[in-house]
């Protein structure tokens, strides 16, 4: 997970791609339990600050918070830290859809 890794730098530091990853991740999760039966949400929006290098071997750990609903729109805040502290910050947008539409509609762009 390193940006060296993942091909977004040179530098054996956690990488951005894989913070953001991280974050998407923990909001996804935190309200997958919550969705209707034939719904997902999907990433729409982040707005990410990448503070500070994590070194390769430490922990790190993301913390969402859902500050906004409207409508099928979810808006959290974001914070991933590691052991020093906060690393990166943000918000992150993800929208409710229908499983099946939404799979349709991709596949249509084929």
């Amino acid at each position: 997970m390193t940006a060296f890794s993942v091909g977004s730098g040179t530098l054996h530091v956690f990488a951005t791609p894989a913070v953001a990853a991280l974050m998407e991740k923990t909001a996804f999760t935190s309200i997958i339990d919550r969705l209707e039966p034939g719904t997902n949400s999907v990433g729409a929006r982040t707005e990410m600050d990448h503070l500070a290098p994590t070194p390769v071997g430490s922990e790190v750990t993301c913390f969402t918070e859902l500050v906004n609903i409207d409508g099928r729109t979810l808006t959290f805040s974001f914070s991933v830290r590691d052991k020093a502290g906060e690393i990166s910050k943000g918000t992150h947008t993800r929208v409710v859809v229908d499983t099946a539409r939404f799979l349709d509609r991709a596949f249509k762009r084929v």
